[in-house]
């Protein structure tokens, strides 16, 4: 972030409010694992969780929301609650980071100094990117499932649709859960397989990449799926407007730079995702604005005090709540290293998991690493539809999610 010789100058002479051993930006996934390892397993460490937030939310129930089978509300704990013994909660947001003097400053004005700093915000969905979406997405046949606001106007539109195109978008940027937006899908499909739409109907997936996912065999599970429900998969399809009036969509195909313009009875949009804009600004940022750290100790690459995990960094595999069940004991283990002068002796392979739903009751589960080996769990054949890991995801992950991951267990 540029700043004004005077600007610095103020940021730096305010009078720090607190300091702590380790300041945690985000009580998010990640944030929330780490700070909760780090009081459970180091007490004698000052923690900071920095976060405007008042309700933590469980965002993998939000597919199953949107496909009729939770209310909203079962996805979320005040944040007050979930804060671990013995830290510190900030509820403010960040404005500007200098790791150059170890502090941050908030949105209120105020300085707080760390010894080290766990970046983990997370990342922001970009809805005003998509010309028509920001101000339509909840109603007229439009929603998402990305969002606690809208994320119930899903399940309505499923339920309410009579025919025509039922459109599903998948964004030309990173995203969160990057099976999310064709899980929904399939859960829709599934629905009006067994509750016919009185009118005739077509699903059509637009993609922006140039396969359904970027595992093969997950990918040939996930096409049997297409196959069965008749989609339509539209392939280096990123949506660029929508025109409510109307009910139609544009879409640019990545390709060759060509446009078309569908119809609509339904869309479900995924909108377009990226680093917190203080992460962009900040001297953390690398290419796309993401939090730069080394792929396997997820310590920054120019500042040896400064780690990151989850959505914001630039770790390159896919950007799950699953991926953190590795990379917070990776980073936990190399912040007691650090903090204690040593080399850092943990290493993230890039495990992710993605349970792709594919209909009620079933449910393909995804396991892999940075170079796409399977890295599954079960000794069984993971890339078959099953109805034990569509429970394992509905009534099983929930409750891991809350009273291991949240308590510094993952």
């Amino acid at each position: 972030m540029t700043q004004t010789a005077s600007e610095s100058q103020s940021s730096t002479s305010k009078a720090s409010e607190k300091k702590w051993d380790v300041l945690v930006i985000g009580a998010g996934t990640g944030g929330m694992t780490v700070a909760a390892m780090l009081r459970r397993l180091s007490p004698s460490i000052s923690v900071g969780i920095l976060d405007p937030a008042s309700v933590h939310y469980y965002q993998p129930l939000w597919t199953m929301v949107g496909g009729g089978i939770f209310p909203k509300e079962k996805s979320g704990k005040p944040l007050s609650q979930m804060i671990p013994r013995g830290a510190d909660w900030i509820q403010d947001a960040v404005s500007e980071i200098n790791p150059a003097e170890n502090h941050v400053i908030t949105r209120t004005g105020k300085r707080y100094d760390y010894g080290h700093l766990v970046m983990a915000p997370g990342l922001t969905c970009n809805w005003d990117a998509i010309p028509g979406l920001a101000e339509n997405v909840g109603k007229g046949g439009v929603c998402s499932n990305y969002s606690y606001d809208t994320v119930d106007s899903t399940w309505a539109n499923i339920k309410a649709f009579e025919g025509g195109n039922a459109i599903f978008t998948h964004p030309n940027t990173p995203i969160k859960c990057g099976g999310a937006p064709q899980k929904i899908m399939y859960l829709a499909a599934d629905y009006w397989r067994k509750n016919p739409p009185k009118n005739p109907y077509k699903v059509i997936f637009c993609i922006a990449t140039p396969t359904i996912f970027g595992v093969p065999v997950y990918a040939n599970a996930l096409l049997g799926a297409v196959e069965r429900y008749g989609i339509e998969v539209r392939y280096e399809n990123n949506l660029t407007s929508i025109d409510a009036k109307n009910k139609t969509a544009e879409f640019e195909h990545l390709g060759d730079g060509e446009g078309c313009t569908l119809d609509y009875s339904m869309l479900h949009v995924t909108p377009p995702m990226g680093a917190p804009e203080f992460v962009k600004q900040s001297p953390l940022a690398g290419d796309g604005g993401w939090c730069a750290v080394d792929k396997h100790t997820l310590r920054h690459v120019a500042h040896d005090n400064v780690f990151a995990l989850g959505d914001a960094s630039n770790l390159p595999t896919s950007k799950t709540g699953a991926a953190i069940r590795q990379q917070a004991p990776t980073l936990y283990k190399n912040l007691l290293d650090s903090m204690a002068g040593k080399p850092l002796s943990a290493k993230y392979t890039g495990y992710t998991s993605c349970p792709l739903v594919t209909g009620y009751n079933k449910l393909v589960l995804a396991e892999f690493d940075y170079d796409k080996n399977l890295q599954e769990t079960f000794p069984f054949d993971q890339t078959k539809e099953r109805w034990s890991m569509f429970f394992m995801k509905k009534t099983l992950l929930p409750k891991f999610y809350w009273n291991l991951m949240m308590k510094g267990r993952p």
